[in-house]
């Protein structure tokens, strides 16, 4: 897996477009509701902090995966969730103010806790430390991808509310029709590449997205928090951000194939939360009928 025109140019280009249409949808209320009930915060906090690396680590001896993959998997594990999760939480009429503060509040901590998490796994699976500086630039990129147009997004919607109104359902359809070419792009790309791997770590990578999901969704609700809250949790924690653990994998560690499971999961949950929203869609549409 390489850096390549998609990752570097298109993509961040598609996800700035659609965080400002996320953006249209959301007022500053949104977020005061959030420092009002912090619960939700912290819950997804210390599900990504506290419980994932361990899921991830448990899977690595489970599938006995070869050292590089086993780091490779626990970097994925380590990395905040994507810009991504805020367009599926979108689609899935989950709490897209949550996954903003979420992704921002997490991006700052993992410049703490991903290099920690990170070296403990090269010194378990490798046996030779290696020091990993917190991956300042690529925060700030993602920060940028984000925090800029849901920001410009909001500022259009306070001053143009009719406007901002009549542009959400089209962007929404947008974002579903990038997605899907997102995913097509990186598939053809890829797919030489991925299938030689697939066999090796495919799996591990699919559970590990299952669990993840599964946990940031059943976890909030069994805590009483409200479905849209525990959506945004899912959706977060469900969707790392693949793009800083290749990123890392390529450029600081230097070893390919540590970006692997990144690039395996990135594609698998391109498809899982798609499904994943579908379905808890279809739910709340046969609840209300």
């Amino acid at each position: 897996m390489q850096a390549s025109l998609l990752t570097t140019l298109l993509l961040p280009l598609a996800l700035g477009v659609i965080m400002f249409g996320l953006g249209l949808g959301l007022g500053l209320d949104d977020f005061r509701r959030i420092a009002r009930y912090p619960r939700a915060v912290v819950i997804g906090l210390v599900l990504q902090i506290g419980v994932l690396p361990w899921a991830a680590f448990g899977l690595a001896l489970l599938f006995r995966l070869p050292p590089e993959l086993a780091v490779g998997l626990m970097l994925l594990a380590a990395s905040p969730g994507g810009a991504t999760a805020n367009i599926y939480s979108h689609l899935a009429r989950g709490d897209v103010a949550l996954n903003i503060t979420l992704t921002a509040v997490n991006s700052l901590l993992c410049l703490l806790t991903l290099p920690l998490i990170l070296n403990l796994a090269l010194d378990f699976f490798l046996g030779a430390g290696q020091y990993v500086p917190p991956p300042v630039g690529k925060i700030v990129e993602v920060a940028v991808i984000i925090v800029l147009p849901v920001s410009l997004g909001m500022a259009t919607r306070a001053l143009a509310p009719a406007f901002a109104a009549r542009m959400e359902q089209p962007i929404r359809l947008l974002s579903v029709l990038v997605l899907a070419l997102l995913i097509v792009a990186a598939v053809a790309q890829t797919w030489s590449t991925l299938l030689g791997f697939f066999a090796a770590v495919g799996l591990a990578c699919l559970l590990f997205n299952l669990v993840s999901m599964g946990v940031g969704y059943a976890a909030p609700r069994a805590l009483k928090l409200p479905r849209r809250q525990a959506i945004a949790i899912a959706m977060e924690i469900g969707i790392h951000n693949g793009t800083l653990a290749i990123f890392i994998a390529l450029n600081v560690l230097e070893r390919p194939l540590t970006s692997v499971p990144a690039a395996v999961y990135s594609l698998l949950m391109f498809f899982t939360a798609a499904v994943f929203a579908y379905g808890l869609n279809r739910r709340a549409r046969h609840a209300t009928a």
